[in-house]
């Protein structure tokens, strides 16, 4: 099976096809159990709110915004099955709306885990608070609107195409910078996700290794948890944009072929990513909660 040079190579592309319909069988079991699992826990954690008596306003608000934004993103997942099986027949608003939903909600998520990181270090490693509430809401307003810009290119670059007898909703673009503009972009904000997260729960780690109070073992392993799996789900995708990105500059078709076929395999990480976030940040929180002494409630 070969995939087309003009394939979409973005993160949140649920629909690069191949002209063999058995390629779509992995991410469509991915996607599956993804949502058979993540749609009941996000659920969960909206209704139970666990350990959220261990958390401040602030916390509880981000990451309740989380839970809504990764919910979000695996309800659209049924559909993105059936594309993957079969073919796009929803047609061309269907294509460039649920795509800009999927984005919308895919950066809100890594967005208010990159928020929630760095509040996390503020508070225990500086002893900074934030309670101001209409502050809190400015902070999710902008974050939703962070989330908008970036997923607009999805609007307008996303087409309903027919490649090799298959009706397929993915990107087209005018030009070859246009292209390599939206790759270079999306790698940008996801590196930089990855290394806010990474820089936020290492220094809270530090921190957390000179107090004698904390519950260093299952600290240790949470931070290191919620550190693997940004980086497993955030990094390949973003690390096949600037590859693909060079390839495109370099008029290298093997390399860019390599990344098209690589990303096919990857791009279903992010709905693991949806599904696993109720587990590492809302019923393990009270592990990076501290006594008094040292901090109020995360």
């Amino acid at each position: 099976c070969e995939l087309s040079s003009n394939a979409s190579v973005s993160p949140g592309n649920f629909i690069l096809h191949p002209s063999c319909d058995y390629d779509g069988l992995i991410p469509s079991v991915v996607f599956f159990l993804s949502f058979l699992l993540g749609v009941p826990g996000n659920i969960a954690v909206i209704i139970f709110r666990p350990n959220f008596q261990h958390l401040s306003s602030v916390s509880q608000k981000l990451m309740l915004n989380l839970v809504v934004s990764d919910l979000l993103c695996l309800l659209t997942l049924p559909l993105w099955i059936y594309a993957f099986l079969y073919m796009w027949t929803f047609g061309l608003v269907a294509c460039k709306l649920l795509t800009f939903f999927v984005y919308c909600s895919t950066y809100g998520s890594g967005l208010t885990v990159t928020v929630l990181s760095v509040q996390r270090y503020l508070l225990v490693v500086h002893q900074k608070n934030w309670t101001h509430q209409m502050g809190v809401r400015l902070l999710l307003v902008l974050l939703w609107l962070f989330s908008i810009i970036l997923s607009i290119p999805q609007l307008v670059f996303r087409q309903v195409t027919t490649l090799q007898n298959k009706t397929l909703c993915q990107s087209q673009y005018s030009s070859q910078a246009q292209r390599i503009t939206v790759l270079l972009v999306e790698g940008l904000v996801g590196f930089t996700i990855f290394f806010l997260v990474v820089f936020s729960y290492t220094r809270l780690q530090k921190k957390v290794k000179q107090a004698a109070f904390f519950n260093n073992p299952q600290t240790t392993r949470l931070v290191t948890c919620i550190i693997t799996s940004v980086f497993i789900f955030w990094v390949p995708y973003h690390f096949f944009d600037v590859l693909s990105a060079a390839a495109i500059f370099l008029n290298n078709e093997d390399l860019l072929q390599f990344c098209l076929t690589a990303l096919y395999t990857v791009k279903a990480l992010h709905a693991v990513n949806s599904c696993l976030n109720p587990l590492l940040y809302a019923f393990t929180s009270h592990n990076l909660c501290c006594k008094k002494s040292l901090s109020p409630k995360i």
